[in-house]
């Protein structure tokens, strides 16, 4: 074994012995007992709550080279009552990937809309790994209203990306940026294998979309990065605009993209579709 291996092994038996003596047996319903030497929770009833065989978890306390599934490990996390980053650290010292929390409850933050508001004339929103719209200011609302108020669209920028007609479509270049971002989600996808709305999510998208289901099956990856692009609208024409993608803290599973004016026609473009709201977005109708 690899001295980074013992060394990790060794903190996660350190990290384990801790966090079971902050738990008492009340805390879990049993009675406290007698002679108790030490504070906490015996090793025997850590592994009898968590569903695990004594001598095993024994082991993962003495730093021996075993192995812990993630579903082990979530029992354990749920035996000793850890919080989200007391999960994470398990996970990382056990060698798996930490579970992440759920965005959509970050984005339900009233701090989230206010920050949203104040880059306002600046169009920016959040969104989730399979590109949900979870909350946007009235700059993007007025680029993008069919992503944002429409339930035929599930809110979902790829979704409306994807089952437009290429007529309606706000990409200029809907060939260009449509693969891209189904390889940002194909990449996106690898962490959410086998989750039912993941894989609900792609074959609904599958069915209405011949350009996904083709593109999918192609199996390209991307990662997500700042890049020009050139929206259309119809009443005001082309936006051309850099989009930001940053990270926030508590959303690990989410971004925020904030889009800026790459020339000054598009910025004033922008300031004339927040001034007269409800402007339609494309010049025809089916």
């Amino acid at each position: 074994m690899t001295t980074d291996a013992t060394d990790r092994r060794s903190q996660l038996a350190a990290f384990l012995r801790a966090r079971r003596a902050r738990v008492t047996p009340e805390q879990v319903g049993m009675a406290p007992g007698l002679r108790r030497r030490t504070p906490g929770l015996r090793r025997e009833e850590v592994a009898q709550l968590a569903g695990v065989g004594v001598t095993w978890y024994t082991w993962l306390e003495q730093g021996r080279p075993i192995n812990a599934s993630e579903q082990v490990l979530a029992s354990i996390a749920r035996t000793l009552d850890l919080d989200l980053a007391e999960q994470a650290h398990l996970f990382r010292l056990a060698g798996l990937r930490p579970a992440a929390p759920e965005s959509s409850e970050c984005a339900t933050q009233p701090q989230v809309q206010t920050i949203l508001d104040a880059l306002d004339p600046l169009p920016a929103a959040i969104s989730t790994a399979r590109y949900d719209i979870l909350r946007w200011n009235a700059a993007y609302e007025s680029i993008f209203p069919g992503a944002t108020l429409s339930d035929a669209y599930r809110r979902n920028s790829l979704w409306a990306a994807a089952v437009v007609p290429d007529c309606c479509s706000a990409f200029v270049n809907r060939d260009e940026e449509l693969p891209r971002m189904i390889a940002v989600l194909r990449s996106n996808y690898g962490d959410h294998v086998g989750d039912p709305a993941w894989e609900g999510f792609i074959a609904d998208l599958v069915d209405a979309s011949e350009d996904f289901a083709r593109i999918w099956a192609q199996q390209d990856v991307a990662l997500q990065s700042s890049r020009l692009k050139v929206f259309r609208h119809g009443a005001v024409g082309e936006l051309r605009m850099t989009a930001t993608n940053l990270q926030v803290v508590g959303m690990p599973t989410a971004r925020m993209v904030v889009y800026t004016p790459n020339d000054e026609e598009s910025r004033l473009r922008i300031e004339h579709l927040r001034a007269h709201p409800g402007l339609p977005v494309t010049d025809h109708t089916h």
